[in-house]
């Protein structure tokens, strides 16, 4: 594998239409019929960002991200939008914005829930929050990452890299913590499953996402080794299908909540 420092678009876009379609189905619940201002956050290569240009052409849309690879690729291959940098634990939106949307991104912000909180506090009534999260670090995909770090070399190095993302928190809290500020709140779970090749591919899928923080501390040896334990368990716990497949299993998380009038102060 090779070495890991900021994101890589090439790579993230191998499976761009398995990694569309979340998006796709966030969007499909957008209840807007149009919008003036909308934003991605954690918008990658402007993939998802694309589809909100052609769901809105008269809208301004911005993608924000924190990957100067990604950005660069994402002002290539969606010139009808403005990218900027950002960390989306401090973002505040510089115009009011209609659509806040966001795909796979909040997973990798540390108390995002928090910081939902206070972006949908400063929605406009009417205004959409629609967020979709991978919810899969209870699956055999990630739960194999962190027995890997443990069997080698390399565990002290990755002691901590299980830590980047944390276990996403019941959809009763995301309810109790966002319905005040919504006039109507959806929140849904659905399992993708991907016919992917074999290990191989799973190790592939997960290179450059789940995987970024038990690569990047390594040395292009340990890299080498940790890639081929975790592949070794993958295949053990995959079973090929009679095609030559394996089915990769993925839970996301997927909410839409649309603004009530704000509430005067008490």
């Amino acid at each position: 594998m090779v070495a890991v420092t900021d994101w890589n678009p090439a790579h993230y876009l191998a499976f761009a239409d398995e990694r569309a379609r979340p998006a796709r189905d966030l969007l499909a619940q957008v209840p807007l019929a149009s919008a003036r201002r909308a934003y991605d956050l954690g918008c990658g290569p402007g993939n998802s960002t694309a589809l909100l240009v052609e769901r809105f052409p008269q809208a301004r849309v911005t993608g924000l991200d924190n990957s100067p690879a990604m950005l660069e690729a994402a002002r290539a291959a969606c010139p009808g939008a403005d990218f900027a940098f950002g960390d989306l634990a401090s973002w505040q939106p510089d115009d009011l914005p209609d659509l806040l949307f966001s795909n796979a991104a909040f997973q990798w912000v540390p108390d995002h829930l928090a910081v939902l909180e206070r972006l949908a506090e400063g929605l406009p009534e009417g205004g959409v929050l629609a967020v979709q999260m991978p919810d899969n670090l209870d699956e055999a995909s990630h739960r194999l990452m962190r027995q890997a770090a443990l069997q080698g070399p390399w565990a002290a190095k990755l002691a901590g890299a299980g830590a980047a993302r944390a276990v996403l928190p019941p959809v009763a809290e995301y309810y109790a913590r966002l319905k005040p500020f919504f006039r109507h709140l959806d929140i849904w779970h659905s399992i993708y499953i991907h016919p992917l090749a074999g290990a191989d591919g799973i190790a592939a899928w997960l290179g450059s996402t789940g995987l970024r923080p038990f690569l990047a501390p390594l040395d292009a040896a340990e890299r080498e080794g940790f890639a081929a334990r975790y592949t070794a368990l993958l295949a053990e716990a995959y079973p090929l299908q009679a095609d030559g497949k394996v089915l990769l299993r993925f839970p996301r998380l997927f909410m839409v909540g649309t603004r009530a009038a704000a509430q005067p102060p008490r």
